[in-house]
């Protein structure tokens, strides 16, 4: 992978417009499973995390989280609940007792279906938190084409600054890496100036080295972010599969010069799943993508679980960080 590209000129306004499509960046991948193994085997040698560092790292945790929910008995009441919660996602008290009120401490967006973006966006009105909104025929990605970029339209228009796409999977399954360019492609013009992550369902993709090429794909064609699951898969965010994604971020920033986010979702529930995950893009990528401009959550119980930590005061969680601080 040493051909450098020029951008794709029509979006230039994006953190990723895209390059054109490069067969041989494709060509050049190969994912060794058992160096992948052994990288996140070196992570289990757990080190507690005690007091302000704790602190610190649920902070970050929080900062980082789409507060979701993607459920048939959504209601408005429960997405202005939800948004509410996005506002202020720590008690005033708690807020108090660890002395982070000037923080002004929110979640980093909160996705929802279509149906209730105008709802969420309402409830945000102020605070500058984004409505993101998973389109294209989420969880499957099987309906009409032409229904799924009029999906992402609709969004946009009723407020949705950030769009989460679902990819074809039958496309990276047969191999058919050009197609599915032109798919995301396609899905980034719809969006226009929102943020778009795109989901690879990689446990859907059988194997490391389809979840590290269709990784690739999507950066090229225009994601700002590239996004492991649905959450509605039977597998979704491993650590495994997440270091083949921001290796990819990696390769992809060197050809490029430009930086895509990463957003694992899907099972990350507990204050101790946070935090690994943390660790690795740190270790991975660096400092500057702890920022909920390049790294997000999608969870929906994980803020409970961080809150309960929170309130434990001197509660340690148990983390596979060689480091202290964030």
């Amino acid at each position: 992978m040493n051909q450098r590209m020029e951008p794709v000129s029509e979006q230039e306004h994006l953190a990723n417009p895209g390059v054109p499509y490069i067969p041989d960046w494709l060509a050049d991948i190969r994912v060794n499973r058992r160096a992948v193994e052994r990288r996140i085997a070196s992570l289990a040698a757990r080190r507690t995390l005690k007091d302000s560092w704790q602190t610190a790292w649920l902070l970050k945790a929080i900062s980082c989280i789409d507060l979701t929910t993607l459920s048939g008995q959504d209601t408005p009441g429960k997405v202005r609940r939800l948004c509410a919660k996005a506002r202020a996602p720590l008690a005033p008290a708690l807020q108090k007792a660890l002395d982070v009120e000037s923080l002004q401490l929110t979640t980093g967006a909160v996705c929802v279906y279509h149906q209730m973006v105008e709802t969420a966006v309402a409830a945000l009105e102020g605070s500058g938190i984004p409505v993101a909104a998973v389109s294209t025929g989420f969880p499957a990605g099987l309906a009409p084409m032409e229904t799924r970029v009029a999906e992402i339209v609709a969004s946009v228009a009723a407020g949705a600054r950030e769009i989460d796409i679902v990819i074809t999977r039958a496309l990276v399954l047969n191999g058919d890496w050009e197609s599915l360019y032109s798919e995301v492609r396609t899905f980034r013009t719809a969006c226009g100036s929102a943020r778009m992550k795109t989901i690879l369902s990689t446990g859907e993709l059988d194997n490391l080295n389809n979840i590290a090429r269709a990784s690739m794909v999507a950066m090229m064609a225009g994601s700002d972010f590239i996004k492991t699951s649905t959450g509605m898969e039977s597998t979704n965010a491993t650590l495994p599969v997440s270091l083949v994604m921001l290796r990819a971020i990696r390769d992809y920033e060197a050809l490029t010069g430009y930086r895509v986010g990463f957003k694992p979702a899907g099972g990350i529930s507990t204050a101790k799943d946070a935090l690994n995950f943390l660790v690795l893009v740190k270790e991975e990528l660096g400092d500057d993508w702890l920022t909920p401009m390049l790294f997000r959550f999608g969870a929906s119980s994980l803020l409970g679980d961080i809150e309960r930590q929170l309130s434990q005061g001197d509660g340690a969680v148990q983390s596979s960080s060689p480091h202290a601080g964030y």
